[in-house]
C-alpha cells in the first residue's frame, strides 16, 4: 500500500485499507447518491442498512465532508450506508426513517463542532448556519452529539453506537466547557456511546465495522488505534496492563489539601501528626538546651562526634541494572487525574491537558485512561494510541471514490438547482477547491487540528490531485476555469515531514516550527510547486488560487515558492495570520515572531513588482488571546496604523475544547511548560469589558471605539496617543455615533439596504452612522476595506472621517 514516495516516510504498521474482504452487500453496487429515504433504499434495491450515518450537516456528496468521506469509505468496503441528516431531534420517529441498521450507528454533530457553529465568542447566538440550505441556523441542537446519540439509542436500543466527528475527538476526555464555564465529562461518558472514533477515523472505522460485521461484540472491540471507550475496574479485558500515574510523566507539584474553616490551627496541624508551637512540643530538639543537645546517650557530654559513626549509603547493584525492564510502550496506560480531580483543581485540569498532548505521535504513544465518577458507579474512559496515518496510496483511495461531488437533490429549489434560496454556503466555498493533504505540524494553541488530524502530514499523490482538478472541470455545473483553493489545513506542507523516521517516530514536540523550525524537517515545496505548474497548464483551467491559510515561515525557506504562488496563484489578495505582533501572546499561540512576517512581505513585494502586480496581504490578528497584555493590543494597534491597515472583521480568542490556549484560559497556567504550583501564570483576559476593549484596540479607526480606548490609554499613561496627528492612534473629537458594531460574518459589515425615507444630510462635521451607509458601487468588501479595490472595478472606497478624508493602505 506505500506509496514510492511518502508525505514522510512514517513506518505504517498497520492494515491497508484495501486489504479487507468485501462484504457481501458489495453486488449491490455504487449508488448515485447514499440514500436519504425509503423510496431511495427501494431504488437500490436494498431493504435495509447496515451502517446508518446521522450528522447536523446537510448532505453534501463532496470529500471535503466527513460524512461523505465515512460513508463512501463504507460503502468501498461493500457496505449499505444511509444519511439521516439534520434529523429533528425533539423525538426518535425521524431517526427511524431509514429503519434499523444491521450493524451500527454512526453519530457526528458535523464539519464543525456544534456549539461553535451555533454561538460566538461572546457567546451570543448566531442567526446563521453555512452547512445548512438557505443559511439557516437551529437545524441541529445544542451538543449535538450526546443529543443525536440519544434518540439513536431511544430508536433501537440494542444497535451499537460509533460516534466520531470533531465534537467527538475534542470532548474525547473531560474537558473545559466555554459556554456552561465549567469541566464537563468527556462525551463517550455523556453521550453513552459503544465506541468514539477520534481523528480522521476511515482506517479505524473500517476495521470495526468488519469486526461488527463478523459477529464480534461491540463491547469486546477495545484494542482498535484511534477510539475511545468507558471500560469498568474490573473489566478482565483491561488486565495486565502496566498502568503508569500521569504525575510521574510530568509531575503537577504538591497538592494542597484544602483548608477546613471551622477547624483552629492547631487542630489542623495535629490533624497532619505536626505542630504549630514548641510549647505543644517539648520533647523536640528546638527545645532542649543547649547542654543535653550535647550529652551522650547515657548523659555523658560529648563535645566531639564519635569518628565511628558513618552515615549510612545506599549505592546501586551494577549487576542489577541491566537487568532492569521498562513496561512495553504498547501494554502501558498513562492514569490521568480523575474527572472529578480536574473538575474542581484547574492546576490539575493543565496538567491532564499537557500529558494529554505529550501522546500524541503516533509512533510513541501511551493508551490513558481517567476515571469518572467514585463507589459503585466509577468507570474508566480509556483512550487508544492515535490512529497510523493513511499512505499515500490510501489517501488516494479515499479522495477518489465516486463522490457526487454535490448536495443530495432532495435540497434542490423548484428549478432543480442548488444556487438558490437552498444553497448551501459551505459547499459555495469548496465547490471548486482541492484538497491535497491533511495534518499540521505547526501546533498553534489556539487551534485544534492537531487535536482532530494529528502532525504526521498525510499527502494525495500528484496524479490523484490532477485528477480531481480535471473531474472538477468536466463534471461540475458553473465551472469557469478558476480553482478555488489547492490546500488544505495549511496551503504548504504538502509532503513535508521529518527527515528520519526514527526521530520523527521518538519526538514529543508539540511543534516542528517552533520556536524555530526543527532542523530535522524537510522544507523542499519542490512537489508543491510541480503541481501548481501542472495543475494551470491543464487545458480548461485558466487560474488556480490558493485559498487556504499560508505558512509564511516556511515559505521563505524557499523563494522559488513565493515567487511561484507570488506571480501566478494569488487574485490580487493573499492571507496570512501573523496573530499578533507582541512576544508575549506570540509565544503562548507558539507562532513565529513578527520579522517572519516582514521577511515575506518583502518577498510577496518584490515578486508581485516583479509580474507588473498590484497585489496585497492580508493579515490576521486574534484578540483577547491568553497572555495578551492590554499594553500588547495598544502595540499592536500602532502597528495597524503605521503600516495602513483597518481590521473590518476582529477574529476573538475562541476556547474550543482540548486546545492548550483553552487549557490556559481555564487554569491561568502554562501547558507549554511543566506544570506546578508556582509555575508561570498566564494573563487572561476575562470579561466583556476587557474582551471588548481588545477587540476596540483591532478596530481602533471604528469612532464606537474612541471612548473605551481613550479610557484605558489614559489609564495606561499613554494619553500621547490621543490627538488629531498622523501620528496619534485616535482623536480627541467624537462624531455622532450609536456606539454598537456591527457583526462582520453574515453580512461582510454592511447592513442590507432598508427601505427609509431618505435623511437630510448631516451638518457639515457630523459623520453618518457607519450601520446605516449603504455599499457603493465598485467597493471591495474585504478583510481590511483599508486596502484598494482590484483592479478594473470603478468607484471609491465609502465611509470616510468627518474631516471628510478616507485612510487607505499606503504605496
Amino acid at each position: 500500500m506505500n506509496a514510492p514516495v511518502d508525505v514522510s516516510f512514517f513506518a505504517r504498521a498497520a492494515k491497508p485499507l484495501t486489504s479487507y474482504r468485501p462484504y457481501w452487500a458489495k453486488r449491490f453496487g455504487t449508488a448515485p447518491f447514499l440514500p436519504m429515504s425509503r423510496t431511495e433504499m427501494e431504488r437500490l434495491g436494498w431493504d435495509s442498512c447496515d451502517v446508518i450515518l446521522v450528522t447536523g450537516d446537510a448532505y453534501v456528496d463532496h470529500p471535503s465532508f466527513g460524512m461523505a468521506v465515512i460513508g463512501r469509505t463504507l460503502e468501498a468496503q461493500g457496505f449499505r450506508v444511509g444519511i439521516i441528516a439534520q434529523p429533528d431531534w425533539q423525538s426518535a420517529e425521524a431517526f427511524k426513517a431509514l429503519g434499523r441498521p444491521n450493524l451500527f450507528w454512526g453519530v457526528t454533530a458535523g464539519n464543525m463542532d456544534s456549539m461553535i457553529n451555533r454561538y460566538t465568542a461572546d457567546r451570543k447566538i448566531r442567526s446563521d448556519d453555512a452547512y445548512t440550505p438557505g443559511d439557516v441556523g437551529g437545524k441541529r441542537p445544542d451538543r449535538a452529539a450526546i443529543v443525536y446519540s440519544q434518540r439513536c439509542r431511544e430508536a433501537y436500543k440494542d444497535v451499537p453506537i460509533v460516534l466520531g466527528g470533531i465534537e467527538g475527538s475534542l470532548r474525547r476526555i473531560a474537558h473545559y466547557d466555554y459556554w456552561s464555564d465549567k469541566v464537563r465529562r468527556s462525551v463517550v461518558v455523556d453521550a453513552k456511546c459503544d465506541l468514539l472514533l477520534y481523528g480522521n477515523a476511515e482506517r479505524a472505522l473500517v476495521e470495526v465495522a468488519h469486526r461488527l460485521a463478523a459477529r464480534e461484540p461491540v463491547e469486546q472491540i477495545t484494542d482498535v488505534r484511534g477510539t475511545a471507550f468507558v471500560r469498568r475496574s474490573d473489566d478482565e479485558t483491561g488486565q495486565g496492563w502496566f498502568e503508569i500515574d500521569s504525575t510521574s510523566v510530568d509531575e503537577p507539584g504538591r497538592v494542597e489539601a484544602h483548608v477546613n474553616p471551622y477547624m483552629t490551627t492547631s487542630e489542623q496541624a495535629a490533624a497532619q501528626g505536626s505542630t504549630c508551637s514548641k510549647e505543644d512540643a517539648p520533647d523536640s530538639i528546638a527545645s532542649m538546651p543547649m547542654d543535653t543537645k550535647a550529652q551522650g546517650p547515657n548523659g555523658s557530654k560529648s563535645a566531639e562526634p564519635n569518628p565511628a559513626i558513618q552515615p549510612m549509603l545506599f549505592v546501586a547493584n551494577p549487576n542489577l541494572k541491566a537487568k532492569l525492564k521498562v513496561p512495553p510502550r504498547e501494554r502501558s496506560v498513562i492514569r490521568l487525574p480523575s474527572y472529578e480531580q480536574v473538575k474542581s483543581d484547574p492546576v490539575l485540569y493543565a496538567h491532564a491537558n499537557r500529558v494529554l498532548h505529550l501522546e500524541t505521535n503516533p509512533g510513541n504513544a501511551r493508551a490513558l485512561v481517567q476515571a469518572h465518577g467514585e463507589g459503585p458507579t466509577a468507570r474508566d474512559v480509556w483512550i487508544n494510541p492515535p490512529p497510523i496515518p493513511l499512505t499515500t496510496a490510501e489517501m488516494d483511495y479515499v479522495f477518489d471514490l465516486p463522490y457526487a461531488r454535490g448536495p443530495h437533490p432532495s435540497y434542490a429549489d423548484e428549478n432543480g438547482s442548488h444556487d438558490g434560496a437552498t444553497k448551501i454556503p459551505a459547499w459555495e466555498m469548496i465547490r471548486f477547491s482541492v484538497n491535497i493533504m491533511r495534518g499540521c505540524f505547526g501546533g498553534c494553541t489556539f487551534c485544534s487540528i492537531t487535536e482532530h488530524e494529528g502532525r504526521i502530514i498525510q499527502s494525495r499523490s500528484e496524479d490523484s490531485i490532477i485528477q480531481e482538478i480535471e473531474d472538477i472541470r468536466d463534471k461540475v455545473s458553473g465551472f469557469t476555469g478558476t480553482i478555488s483553493d489547492l490546500g488544505g489545513p495549511t496551503a504548504n506542507m504538502y509532503r513535508l515531514g521529518c527527515k528520519s523516521p526514527e526521530i520523527e517516530a521518538a519526538c514529543r514536540k508539540p511543534s516542528c516550527v517552533y520556536p524555530g523550525i526543527c532542523q530535522n524537517l524537510t522544507t523542499d515545496h519542490g512537489p508543491l510547486i510541480k503541481i501548481y505548474r501542472r495543475g494551470r497548464a491543464l487545458k480548461g483551467i485558466k487560474k488556480i488560487l490558493i485559498g487556504s491559510g499560508l505558512r509564511y515561515d516556511l515559505a521563505v525557506k524557499s523563494p522559488e515558492y513565493v515567487k511561484e504562488l507570488v506571480q501566478h496563484h494569488v487574485g490580487g489578495y493573499l492571507k496570512i495570520a501573523p496573530e499578533h505582533t507582541e512576544q508575549g501572546p506570540l509565544t503562548k499561540m507558539m507562532k513565529p515572531g513578527i520579522g517572519s512576517y516582514d521577511k515575506f512581505k518583502q518577498m510577496f513585494e518584490q515578486f508581485s513588482e516583479e509580474a507588473g502586480k498590484k497585489q496585497f496581504l492580508i493579515p490576521y490578528f486574534i484578540a483577547a488571546h491568553p497572555g495578551t497584555s492590554d499594553e500588547d493590543m495598544m502595540h499592536l494597534a500602532i502597528w495597524l496604523k503605521k503600516n495602513g491597515f483597518r481590521a473590518d472583521q476582529v477574529q476573538t480568542f475562541y476556547p474550543s475544547p482540548m486546545a492548550t490556549a483553552t487549557a490556559m484560559y481555564h487554569s491561568g497556567k502554562n501547558p507549554l511548560r511543566k506544570i506546578g504550583r508556582d509555575s508561570e501564570a498566564v494573563d487572561i483576559v476575562r470579561g466583556e469589558k476587557r474582551r471588548r476593549l481588545h477587540k476596540a484596540f483591532l478596530r481602533y479607526h471604528d469612532p464606537n471605539n474612541w471612548p473605551l480606548l481613550r479610557e484605558a490609554l489614559k489609564t495606561m499613561g499613554r494619553a500621547d496617543l490621543i490627538g488629531n496627528g498622523k501620528h496619534h492612534l485616535i482623536p480627541t473629537f467624537q462624531p455622532m455615533t450609536d456606539g454598537s458594531y456591527q457583526s462582520a460574518r453574515r453580512k461582510n459589515s454592511t447592513v442590507a439596504p432598508v427601505a427609509a425615507p431618505r435623511k437630510p444630510a448631516p451638518a457639515k462635521g457630523v459623520a453618518f452612522n457607519k450601520a446605516a451607509q449603504q455599499p457603493v458601487a465598485g467597493r471591495m468588501l474585504t478583510q481590511h476595506t483599508g486596502l484598494p479595490p482590484r483592479a478594473g472595478l470603478a468607484g471609491k472606497p465609502a465611509g470616510g472621517t468627518p474631516s471628510g478624508k478616507t485612510f487607505r493602505k499606503g504605496r
